[in-house]
């Protein structure tokens, strides 16, 4: 890099660009600032009855303790008391770290159902205008989906434009773990997609579950589609700003660290997803051996080692990507930092070859989908650097470590 590359003068037109980029967001897509996501009335009234009640003479652990009391709270009921706790509070028991998988599976189909029913009504109601009459249908599409099979739902809230997480294989038992974090404009109706179905979160994880089991049958694998944060809606403010970021890495940290077991977790994060991990990753758990992104707007951070964390770091990006355009700095703390795949950030590079602009890189036989598996499987010796000299193994001793 030169010394005009890093002069003030240059850093004032970096700054300058960026501020700019933020008031053509403006004025294309208006302030699309996501309003605090707050519980709706009935989520509302069971947190408030949660907290009053009681069983077996002992009171309910606070929906805000750490998992693992909440774990041995759970630990030392009789399956008969957890399944009534889940079926008196499907939408508390389905979203609280520590409690047991299988049980806020059990806890969030009925949740499910009793978002369907009442998204049903609101297609008939006729305060609600056309366009709201058309919303709910579009939710009560998405919740018979959700609810089809045998589909394991670790999370949902219906409150605002929603929330949810969902597993691929068997959580209890995955000695590797991945977790998909999506980004802008992630919700309940774009969970999943019939069209470009690897550019939906659900979609994303399906897609790298079937790549991890093909990479290494042997390995017990997990994918978690993680949709369970507050994402941007549209390129506006939010997704220029950390605060969000802020308030998803919050939930990212406390899921990695209630998962059962002493799985190894990798996480693999799209676009502003990306921004959510780079936050997250200085307080991440212990566990967390791996962080791949790819279309990264940045991790806001000036390097990897800003990131504070002893997991590796991946970067990836597809030649034909739009994010490569957005100015990656952080200026007035609008922007997210440095480029990850800028070889001076210290990122392992990776291929994404065949990825086919910001939404490919979860498509079966690319180079990125390929790459994600390998990472998270532990086989880093197979993984394809973006640079022909290999750098991206640099120190890496063998496979299936951390």
């Amino acid at each position: 890099m030169t010394s005009f590359d890093s002069s003030p003068t240059l850093t004032a037109w970096r700054a300058l660009l960026a501020v700019a980029v933020v008031f053509v967001m403006l004025a294309t897509t208006g302030w699309s600032a996501v309003r605090d996501h707050h519980a709706d009335g009935p989520r509302e009234l069971a947190l408030a009855s949660w907290a009053r009640d009681r069983i077996a003479g002992r009171s309910l652990p606070d929906v805000g303790a750490p998992a693992y009391r909440t774990a041995h709270f759970f630990a030392t009921l009789t399956s008969g008391q957890q399944i009534a706790l889940a079926d008196r509070y499907p939408s508390v028991v389905g979203n609280l770290n520590g409690v047991p998988v299988t049980l806020r599976y059990h806890a969030n189909r009925l949740a499910l159902q009793q978002a369907t029913a009442e998204e049903k009504r609101r297609t008939y109601d006729e305060g609600l205008s056309a366009g709201g009459r058309s919303e709910a249908a579009q939710r009560v599409a998405r919740f018979r989906s959700l609810l089809a099979g045998d589909r394991q739902i670790l999370a949902f809230d219906p409150s605002g434009r929603g929330r949810a997480a969902e597993v691929f294989g068997n959580l209890d038992r995955a000695s590797r773990v991945s977790v998909v974090v999506p980004g802008v404009d992630t919700n309940l109706l774009t969970l999943e997609r019939n069209r470009r179905v690897n550019s939906a979160p659900v979609g994303m994880a399906k897609s790298l579950y079937g790549a991890e089991r093909a990479a290494s049958p042997g390995t017990r694998t997990a994918v978690i589609a993680w949709a369970d944060y507050t994402a941007p809606a549209g390129l506006g403010m939010d997704a220029a700003l950390g605060g969000l970021a802020a308030e998803g890495a919050l939930r990212l940290n406390a899921l990695v660290g209630a998962l059962p077991g002493t799985s190894t977790v990798s996480l693999f994060c799209h676009s502003y997803g990306s921004v959510v991990c780079g936050v997250a990753a200085g307080q991440a758990p212990g566990r967390v051996a791996d962080i791949a992104v790819a279309g990264s707007p940045g991790m806001r951070a000036e390097n990897a080692a800003r990131l504070d964390t002893g997991a590796r770091i991946w970067a990836m990006r597809d030649r034909d990507d739009w994010i490569r355009d957005v100015p990656h700095l952080e200026f007035g703390g609008i922007g997210h930092g440095a480029d990850p795949v800028d070889p001076a950030f210290g990122a392992r590079l990776v291929s994404a070859a065949g990825a086919s602009g910001h939404s490919g890189y979860f498509e079966p036989g690319t180079e990125s989908l390929g790459n994600f598996a390998a990472i998270g499987v532990g086989a880093y010796g197979s993984v394809s650097c973006a640079t022909a000299d290999g750098a991206c193994h640099s120190g890496i001793s063998g496979e299936r470590e951390g």
